[in-house]
């Protein structure tokens, strides 16, 4: 007899918020607007975030802290860790943001899938993000995307499976696979898949467009939307 395999969900969202820590005020004093826009943090991605962990009743990774400190999905040394409020910090101030707000939120992500992988269970890790819908005055083709490797077959039949059954929902929402941005780039579920194989570890970046937040009935509809269609993905999964 043949047993099922059942897929384990792990909830991340590393933009969740533009919050600054005391330490750091004095450096972003009269850069609110910088805070609050796209740059400062993924508005709504939180949101989704949590309600998508409620929905499975698993636990949720969440950083509220702005991108614009240290970019919780970059890798130590890329070139966007900091932002250029931050750049230019002495190393010593640098580092000790990375070892108070980088390196513990990261090890507990990395800490939990492994836990989760050396249980013999594949991880489906969903990283909740958002974008702007227009960038440098060119509007975004897309209202949600996946962002996968599509060297990894797991990646690229789980992100379609779950692009098919959002369609098959709303068929008048704009989908695309690795838009805005590529899944193969530097980011936490990168680092991820150097950890793990592709039979054991599934790393999806869901990307929102924000031109749905802040519109209770087109919001609201489509975290419901995309949250029923994610269970019929998962459901169709089963017991490969």
């Amino acid at each position: 007899m043949t047993h099922a395999r059942v897929d384990r969900l792990v909830f991340t969202c590393e933009h969740g918020g533009c919050e600054v820590p005391p330490a750091s005020a004095a450096l972003f004093s009269g850069r609110e607007a910088l805070l609050d826009s796209h740059r400062g943090w993924d508005r709504g991605a939180l949101e989704l975030a949590g309600q998508m962990a409620d929905a499975f009743g698993v636990p949720l990774h969440a950083a509220t802290t702005t991108r614009l400190l240290v970019d919780l999905n970059r890798s130590i040394g890329h070139r966007q860790l900091f932002s250029e409020v931050t750049r230019a910090l002495p190393p010593a101030r640098r580092k000790d943001i990375v070892e108070r707000h980088y390196r513990p939120y990261r090890q507990a992500i990395e800490a939990d899938i492994g836990r989760l992988v050396a249980t013999g269970r594949r991880v489906i890790h969903i990283a909740s993000h958002s974008f702007t819908p227009i960038l440098d005055h060119v509007p975004r083709q897309a209202d949600v995307a996946w962002l996968y490797d599509p060297r990894r077959p797991g990646e690229v039949v789980f992100a379609r499976a779950w692009m098919r059954e959002l369609a098959r929902l709303a068929p008048e929402l704009r989908l695309r696979r690795n838009y805005p941005y590529r899944g193969r780039g530097d980011g936490l579920t990168a680092a991820l898949r150097r950890h793990h194989p592709d039979a054991a570890y599934v790393g999806i970046e869901l990307e929102v467009s924000q031109s749905f937040v802040g519109q209770p009935d087109p919001w609201d509809r489509l975290k419901a939307l995309l949250i029923d269609s994610l269970k019929k993905a998962l459901a169709g999964a089963t017991g490969r």
